[in-house]
């Protein structure tokens, strides 16, 4: 099959306080991903995210450890995975070489509104661990958990949003 160009586009938005005086000017490159087909633009797009109750059991665990709960959010994750498959763009509208107006993009890292994002981000993730001494769980492939001689960290993931903790706070300190 012939790949096809997917348009893309900036958006943006404005971050405003309690009182609605914006603070922060936002703008995001996005791919226009609804116009991908599956099968031909891409195969598989599941991504493992934690289900409420491992997180749960998580927190239950924790708490009846003792161990202090850190949380944090990875800012734009999306965009530090890799795309394996072949995806092609087309310069945005009021971004385009005046030299090469035809010219499209192959993409090689994640962007906003491709339907792979978020498995890239996973992968990209789950391989950073798994390569720095956890083990995925058996059963929720959201929990890693690496053991430090007498010690252990667990890190449990939800997208974007990753809780942790560990017999030994200063595993949980080094992590983050």
């Amino acid at each position: 099959h012939r790949k096809r160009a997917i348009g893309t586009k900036w958006v943006y938005s404005n971050k405003r306080d309690q009182r609605g005086i914006v603070v922060r000017n936002k703008a995001r490159f996005v791919a226009q991903g609804h116009r991908h087909e599956e099968g031909i633009d891409y195969d598989e797009i599941f991504s493992h995210v934690a289900r409420i109750e491992a997180i749960r059991l998580f927190l239950a665990y924790a708490s009846f450890m003792d161990f202090t709960v850190y949380q944090m959010d990875v800012k734009s994750a999306f965009l530090y995975g890799t795309i394996e498959e072949e995806v092609y763009v087309i310069q945005p509208s009021g971004f385009v070489d005046p030299e090469f107006p035809d010219r499209v993009y192959q993409v090689e890292k994640a962007i906003y509104g491709l339907h792979q994002t978020p498995r890239a981000w996973y992968e990209t993730l789950s391989t950073y661990l798994l390569d720095n001494g956890f083990r995925r769980g058996i059963i929720d492939k959201t929990l890693f958990i690496k053991k430090i001689k007498n010690d252990i960290l667990h890190v449990q993931v939800y997208v974007d949003d990753i809780i942790f903790c560990s017999t030994k706070r200063s595993l949980s300190t080094e992590f983050e």
